[in-house]
């Protein structure tokens, strides 16, 4: 295959992870609705918030559909928030730097070591923290089908792609997918309760508990400690802006999933290279 003809699979397999991101993001504003409300993500058809109009499959095409009516229902030109289409973009990047990362060197032969079975694996991890993220902002709840449904499905993904974990057996994978996520549902689980003994209330919800079994069950017992701290550090951070902005309290409460989500996402992309480089850094 000549370099001409990479190239242009390389541009119409990132096109195409690109738009396949955009309409799962769509499906996934579906889910952000309704999942919390209790309603079926199948059933109705999409329909506008305000007047309750059946979307047309022409006024439903993700981001573009938005821009064109600059924000409002064309049919009683009630406004649609912008978090339909951050929702969209966000989903179709992260699809994409996916495919960048564990695709790319494969399609362009630059590298031996590749793991494309792993990208419909991490695209639906990142898919569930989205609709986690977004839930717990609005909600402040994590949905048993983003946590539970992560953990068993870490579990089942782990043993037909041990990859995901770096082995090449099934029942290794499995074995360390099962490690993960038993490790990290029982340290957040400890933090939680141990929290709540010093507190006196509520430190954390047991979503984010169980959010963090599936974390460790897709990546593994190293993900739940980088994860830990560095959401800790993120929710930290972003509650002394708030108290400065005046936009919260010291006791305020303030979803940790989000966090989490984060943090694990930095981790699936930077945070083997970012741990060497803090170890070699402590070394010296």
């Amino acid at each position: 295959m000549s370099d001409q003809e990479i190239r242009f699979f390389l541009s119409l397999f990132a096109f195409f992870s690109t738009m396949f991101g955009a309409c799962v993001g769509s499906f996934l504003n579906v889910c952000i609705y309704r999942v919390p409300r209790g309603e079926s993500v199948v059933t109705p058809r999409s329909h506008c918030p305000h007047c309750n109009a059946l979307i047309p499959w022409y006024l439903n095409i993700p981001v573009l559909s938005w821009l064109a009516l600059r924000g409002k229902c064309a049919n009683c030109n009630g406004p649609i928030s912008f978090r339909y289409t951050l929702v969209e973009l966000l989903t179709a990047l992260l699809f994409l730097a996916v495919f960048m990362k564990w695709a790319l060197p494969a399609v362009c032969h630059v590298s031996p070591i590749t793991n494309v079975a792993a990208v419909p694996c991490y695209w639906l991890m990142l898919a569930g923290f989205i609709v986690g993220t977004f839930v717990d902002f609005e909600h402040y709840i994590i949905p048993d089908s983003v946590t539970i449904g992560g953990m068993a499905a870490g579990l089942v993904l782990s043993g037909l792609v041990p990859s995901l974990h770096n082995e090449t057996v099934w029942y290794w994978g499995l074995a360390e997918s099962a490690a993960g996520m038993a490790g990290g549902f029982a340290l957040l689980w400890a933090i939680s309760w141990l929290g709540e003994k010093v507190f006196k209330k509520e430190a954390m919800g047991f979503g984010d508990v169980k959010l963090m079994g599936a974390i460790g069950a897709f990546m593994g017992w190293q993900s739940v400690l980088f994860t830990l701290f560095v959401s800790s550090l993120l929710g930290s951070i972003s509650g002394i802006l708030l108290i400065a902005l005046g936009r919260g309290k010291l006791q305020s409460r303030i979803p940790f999933g989000p966090y989490l989500a984060v943090a694990a996402t930095i981790w699936l992309f930077w945070g083997p290279m970012l741990m060497n480089s803090y170890l070699k850094l402590i070394s010296r």
